[in-house]
């Protein structure tokens, strides 16, 4: 039997529930495996409090790393005892457990000098940084980036990676002590938005000018902030909502505010060409493996403590990292 944490109902972290769970053999394009650590993500709050939608009762989580004990039928890409991490969306639900089945499909084989807990803590958020600094804007030394929740999992991989890149990264936080951490990762500048004006001291630091890109993860509580703090023709990217979703505006708003671009990424379409998933993979995992990027893990929990952990994540306790381990 494993040990696995579900949900019945949406709700707050109370609805996770810790239940023995028969996993059975692999069925045709499927594995058996068995979790070393998992990772704990912004976005499972989503599922469990019912903004992103799915079918209950449902496992909890979409990322997580271990070893492949069995394998099914039509499986090819790995084989018992390898070391693999994965994640995803609804086709990776489930990773709060300690043994699951899963299909072989999304799974990455782990490079040598990448660990489990490395590697539950990285796999969704270094391929969020990935296609963020690879794929969404042609980044070039010298540019600017306003960079919100510059202390979290996603924020110091992409401060690290702006940093090899020459790009000046203004990182937004909530206290003096994240602000140091975010320093500490590649941001150039710091503003605490506890008791600092985000857009008046981004021009403050820019001359006037604004940014060329901000990476708003925060969404609804600063989006207009995020909006008064581009340059002209600048690019705002919506990464997540983590204060609530953005209400409706007319679209005249970006034209008035300077012709900006806005754009909405979501994981899933930046990882669905297996090729491309796999060069992403490769460049995240090549920086950290070479000691260019550091995956700082700053909080781990046990399974059974998957409330508490929510409760964490959600009142902004945590910088870095997080983990389960098993």
């Amino acid at each position: 039997m494993a040990t696995a944490i579900r949900m019945h109902r949406t709700g707050g972290p109370e609805v996770l529930e810790i239940e023995q769970v028969e996993v059975g053999e692999p069925g045709p394009g499927q594995v058996r495996l068995r979790h070393a650590a998992v990772g704990l993500n912004y976005a499972d709050t989503y599922f469990r409090n019912g903004t992103y939608p799915m079918p209950l009762p449902a496992g909890m989580g979409v990322e997580a790393a271990g070893v492949v004990e069995a394998v099914g039928p039509d499986v090819s890409n790995v084989a018992v005892g390898d070391r693999v991490t994965y994640t995803g969306f609804l086709n990776t639900l489930g990773a709060y457990a300690t043994e699951r089945l899963i299909a072989a499909a999304p799974l990455i084989k782990l490079p040598d000098g990448i660990g489990f807990e490395t590697a539950a803590a990285m796999t969704m958020r270094g391929l969020t940084s990935a296609y963020l600094m690879r794929r969404i804007h042609p980044f070039k030394a010298g540019d600017t980036l306003l960079l919100h929740a510059a202390a979290g999992g996603v924020g110091l991989i992409v401060a690290q990676w702006a940093r090899l890149l020459g790009i000046t990264v203004i990182g937004t936080v909530s206290t003096d002590a994240k602000a140091e951490v975010a320093r500490a990762h590649g941001c150039t500048h710091t503003i605490n938005y506890s008791h600092e004006d985000v857009a008046e001291r981004v021009k403050e630091l820019t001359g006037g000018q604004g940014v060329d890109v901000v990476f708003d993860s925060v969404g609804k509580t600063t989006f207009m902030a995020s909006l008064d703090s581009l340059k002209r023709r600048g690019l705002m990217v919506c990464v997540g909502t983590a204060s609530g979703p953005i209400e409706g505006f007319n679209p005249n708003l970006l034209a008035m505010k300077g012709s900006l671009y806005l754009t909405r990424p979501a994981l899933a379409d930046y990882i669905a060409d297996p090729a491309e998933k796999a060069e992403l993979a490769a460049e995240v995992f090549g920086h950290v493996a070479a000691g260019r990027i550091r995956i700082d893990i700053h909080q781990r929990y046990a399974l059974g403590d998957a409330q508490q952990a929510h409760r964490d994540l959600e009142s902004r306790k945590t910088t870095g990292s997080s983990v389960f381990v098993i």
